[in-house]
């Protein structure tokens, strides 16, 4: 879940002058690095070698 705080920051961080898409786009992205987070600290994410394992497997 974002917080108000990094949303400001992000708001904060943007031209004077945007787009709604840009910053719907700044949004989501920190949404998804939020879940990241969040999903790594459960220790539900992928090590490294399993991500290059998993990667060699699709390029097949």
């Amino acid at each position: 879940m974002i917080t108000k705080e990094k949303l400001l920051e992000t708001l904060k961080s943007m031209p004077d002058k945007f787009s709604v898409d840009d910053l719907m786009e700044r949004v989501l992205l920190l949404q998804k690095i939020e879940i990241g987070m969040e999903q790594s600290e459960k220790g539900e994410g992928y090590s490294s070698e399993e991500a290059k394992k998993m990667i060699n497997e699709w390029l097949k």
